[in-house]
């Protein structure tokens, strides 16, 4: 009898904590003292709590406050080791830390006792087809989470962010020079730093300011550029050729990573690729960007968007997109599947239900919005006809992220609450780095035409154009990048542009002993990458890049091509699959 009461006792607390559908449409409870949630996630660049109006907006929302744990050296092995990741847990990719977590049950199965019907409804009704690609890739046949950038369509592509950025102002001053390839960038950007030496601080100018921040199996930037020239997507220690499936590899002679290689080392002897590139931050590039220290990049992000203030643009100075004609970017499609970046919950998290409504709300329209653009009401909002705009104030955020919203005013539409804003408006963006929806779909909560991208907008479509904006578009005949992207063809017709196709991959497992020799030949990559890209001489160039391949083949590196391959092949397969 003893034992049986025990049994019943035990049972009874058990579901006392367990969920029950349609118990409650809420657990935030905003009278209790605020919840702590750590967020692990390999996608942060940011380390610590959540500041800012999104602090503010999530403390109201959901009595909650963010401690956001980004992965450096050693965080997974260490919190694996710990038994608990995190309460929330996004992933940089679907592989091997991921499946690795699965496999020792350190994540939450959003199925048991309708935990995600309950608390997450939106997601369970709107993200089926990622849910499921989740169950696929987990092994588990549980659901675990949905992966990033998913649309309710998959009949278009994404807006384009290898964009080739210049600074269109000194193009112009040069009376707009035809620039057919790489070695025609050179000699745009010698002529352009001899017309423009020093930036608005009096420091140097440089064709471009790279960073190593995120750099992975190989030097990010390098790789990167191939990208945005020739249409391949990086995979392992190389490259993806979407419209045939071949593999490319990055130690090859006249591998698109060499030629790029080639490329940058070309503009640091010339004086044109800021030397302190290999030490620097991100955070610390933006700066020299934002000053005019940079006459290019391939990403938006690092380009236009971050330059084009209205300061810089009133004055006549604009960074805008310039591809050469020979190039051929990726551009990357739109599926329903949800991208290799996951969203899930940790199995032992003593809030599953708070964590599920908060991935819930970021999932919708609403909170989507709220991540690219700040609170709703305050920064932007629709009008009677559905149409997204920007306020007054959202005017400038959008234009400029450094924005202080200190002493700004917000009220809450949840509580009725007004707070009192910090910080810059980039501070208060949810750290977490990643997004839900894709911001390339149509807007379901819109007017049924305009995508979550401000750039489709008519408001800002039709808004004050400036007189070096308005020459861009008389230039190149469009009115915005994605646009003048979508248009350029060959001389028989061709797109210029590659689709890397939405499909359902996921890296297969490597194991222990290929692990290690895959970490050798990444760190052997990086480090002899950027001393070849730092070399004076072809011969200093010639020695670093063979002493590279010499130290990754003692590694093992045909084996980890070996494994690159049989991936290309997965991915290949999956696209006639799919018919893409």
């Amino acid at each position: 009898m003893k034992k049986l009461l025990t049994l019943v006792l035990a049972c009874a607390l058990f579901l006392s904590a367990v969920p029950m559908a349609g118990l409650a449409d809420t657990v935030v409870n905003r009278d209790a003292p605020t919840i702590r949630l750590d967020v692990y996630s390999q996608l942060a660049n940011y380390s610590g709590i959540q500041q800012g109006w999104g602090a503010t907006l999530l403390k109201d929302k959901f009595n909650v406050e963010l401690n956001i744990i980004p992965e450096q050296d050693g965080t997974y092995a260490t919190r694996m080791e710990a038994g608990s990741l995190g309460d929330i847990v996004v992933w940089g990719s679907n592989g091997d830390d991921y499946k690795n977590a699965v496999a020792k049950n350190m994540l939450l199965d959003w199925e048991q006792f309708d935990l995600g019907k309950t608390y997450a409804p939106y997601i369970m009704e709107h993200y089926t087809a990622a849910l499921e690609s989740n169950r696929q890739i987990s092994g588990d046949d549980k659901v675990h989470g949905f992966g990033f950038n998913v649309a309710f369509s998959s009949d278009s592509h994404q807006s384009f962010f290898y964009t080739w950025d210049i600074r269109w102002d000194l193009y112009k001053e040069l009376g707009y020079p035809e620039v057919y390839d790489l070695n025609d960038m050179v000699d745009l950007f010698t002529q352009m730093k001899a017309i423009c030496p020093t930036d608005e601080i009096g420091g140097d100018t440089y064709a471009v300011s790279i960073w190593p921040d995120w750099d992975g199996n190989m030097v990010m930037y390098v790789k990167a550029l191939a990208t945005a020239y020739y249409g391949y997507d990086e995979l392992g220690f190389g490259h993806y050729n979407p419209t045939n499936g071949q593999f490319l590899s990055c130690l090859d002679d006249n591998s698109p990573y060499m030629e790029c290689l080639r490329f940058f080392n070309q503009l640091y002897r010339a004086g044109l690729l800021d030397p302190n590139s290999s030490s620097q931050t991100y955070d610390k590039m933006s700066e020299k960007l934002k000053n005019g220290g940079t006459f290019w990049s391939i990403f938006n992000y690092a380009g236009s968007m971050a330059y084009n203030t209205t300061e810089h643009m009133q004055e006549g100075k604009y960074m805008y997109a310039m591809v050469p004609e020979d190039a051929t970017p990726i551009v990357y499609g739109l599926g329903n599947t949800g991208g290799n970046r996951i969203w899930s919950v940790g199995n032992y998290t003593k809030y599953p239900e708070l964590c599920l409504e908060i991935l819930d709300w970021l999932a919708t329209p609403d909170g989507a919005m709220t991540t690219w653009y700040g609170p709703r009401g305050l920064t932007w909002d629709y009008d009677e006809q559905g149409r997204m705009y920007f306020t007054e104030l959202g005017q400038l955020t959008s234009k400029d992220s450094s924005y202080n919203m200190a002493g700004v005013e917000w009220t809450s539409p949840d509580t009725g609450k007004t707070y009192t804003l910090s910080g810059t408006f980039n501070d208060g963006f949810i750290q977490i780095n990643n997004t839900t929806l894709s911001k390339d779909m149509v807007n379901p909560d819109g007017n049924g035409v305009e995508t979550f991208n401000s750039d489709t907008w008519e408001s800002v479509v039709t808004a004050t154009t400036y007189p070096i904006q308005q020459d861009w578009r008389d230039f190149t005949g469009a009115t915005l990048a994605d646009e003048y992207m979508e248009g350029r063809e060959d001389d028989y017709g061709t797109k210029m542009y590659v689709t890397m196709p939405d499909i359902p991959y996921s890296e297969s497992e490597k194991s222990s002993d290929l692990t290690l020799k895959w970490n050798n030949c990444a760190k052997t990559i990086k480090d002899y990458s950027w001393r070849a890209m730092y070399a004076k001489s072809d011969a200093e160039f010639n020695y670093h890049v063979g002493e590279m391949k010499k130290l990754c083949n003692q590694y093992g590196y045909a084996d980890c091509v070996a494994w690159c391959e049989q991936e290309a092949a997965q991915k290949w397969e999956l696209t006639q699959q799919l018919g893409k």
